[in-house]
């Protein structure tokens, strides 16, 4: 076998587990799906390496490295690699110029009897390839955009379709004011990694048609990319329709109940505090757009309802706050935005409606499940 490995194709499309030896700091900033952080070097160590190489040349930072990661720390890394192997016998190993790193780890292994694969070019060359097929990408596929208001479902319907791409959920973020999550939002890096991924995937399995959910230049602080924006401004524009009472159950449950279990789940001492301050912020965020007497009422009314549910456990009254949010903040913002692109609505309906409409588009240009 090979000591290199260069076709990336069939790491997205295998899924392959990828060992990533880069420092903790570096790995932060960007990696790629199914990969695990097992740094040769921490990032303390990377530094005081980093600052040899500059002052004293290459040979004595490799000394240095070699000092450092040393004895039990180095017994302990080779055997957090070898773990994951055994694991994950089809794994690869990389760093970020498929250099002396993945090279010295490689060797580290093969000493003790465990044989790995290196990416050739490592990190910086598997992140170009995945760039370049996201800019090329949009020559390959049609897409349709699932619009419609919030609470409206779309992202629900998105899941059922297998011709699909969840862009919020990639982003981690539900894209609104309201959409922040408890866990960090994936890194602009991260999110072209991951839409990469999905799209060779897609394009793979012999779609032509992809759909998206109707977003704007950026989905919290993840930008889309530029090809993405102007790929999406022309396309076709298929509108989910809801009935308001249902856009205010899907709403409270994505806004209050099931963003209350994250906050229990993450071990918040006092889940109602941590998330009512949450939600609080968000509404402060949008003041100026609400204007001074509408935040002062829906703040109210949301403080009525955190009030009930301390008193007796009920969600009820979330529902008013819900309602308001929807008809005094939402709506106007959306229909304003969706009526400069009204010439691009090719379609309206409920969610089984929509469904059928987007088949019918899809059947003869590409497999549907």
């Amino acid at each position: 076998m090979s000591e290199l490995y260069d076709d990336f194709k069939s790491i997205v499309l295998n899924k392959t587990p990828l060992i990533d030896v880069r420092a903790p700091v570096e790995f932060k900033k960007g990696a790629f799906l199914n990969s695990v952080n097992l740094p040769i070097m921490n990032d303390e160590e990377r530094h005081e390496v980093g600052i040899c190489y500059k002052n004293r040349g290459n040979a004595k930072a490799i000394e240095l490295g070699h000092s450092l990661v040393s004895g039990y720390i180095k017994e302990q890394r080779i055997q957090a690699w070898s773990d994951f192997i055994d694991a994950n016998p089809d794994a690869l190993l990389y760093c970020f110029r498929g250099g002396q790193r993945s090279k010295i780890s490689q060797e580290w292994l093969a000493e003790r009897g465990k044989e790995i694969v290196r990416l050739k070019g490592g990190y910086k060359a598997f992140r170009s390839y995945l760039l370049r097929e996201l800019e090329e990408s949009t020559l390959h596929f049609k897409p349709i955009i699932l619009g419609g208001r919030t609470g409206s479902g779309k992202t629900i319907e998105l899941k059922k379709m297998s011709n699909a791409i969840d862009l919020e959920g990639l982003a981690n973020h539900r894209g609104s004011s309201f959409g922040q999550k408890i866990t960090p939002q994936t890194s602009q890096i991260n999110f072209e990694n991951n839409l990469t991924y999905e799209l060779i995937q897609k394009l793979h399995d012999g779609f032509e048609h992809l759909v998206l959910e109707d977003e704007g230049r950026h989905i919290g602080n993840v930008f889309m990319p530029e090809s993405f924006i102007s790929l999406m401004a022309e396309a076709p524009l298929v509108i989910l329709e809801t009935p308001i009472e249902h856009r205010i159950e899907i709403t409270l449950n994505e806004y209050v109940i099931e963003a209350q279990k994250m906050y229990e789940c993450a071990g918040f001492e006092n889940v109602l505090e941590a998330w009512q301050e949450s939600i609080q912020s968000a509404m402060n965020r949008i003041k100026r757009r609400l204007g001074n007497q509408k935040h002062s009422e829906v703040c109210n009314i949301f403080e009525d309802a955190v009030q009930e549910q301390k008193k007796n456990g009920s969600y009820d009254k979330y529902r008013d706050w819900v309602e308001y949010l929807l008809r005094e903040y939402y709506d106007p913002m959306y229909d304003y935005q969706i009526q400069k692109r009204s010439e691009k609505i090719v379609f309206r309906g409920n969610a089984s409606e929509v469904h059928e409409y987007i088949k019918s588009v899809t059947l003869f240009s590409g497999r549907l499940k």
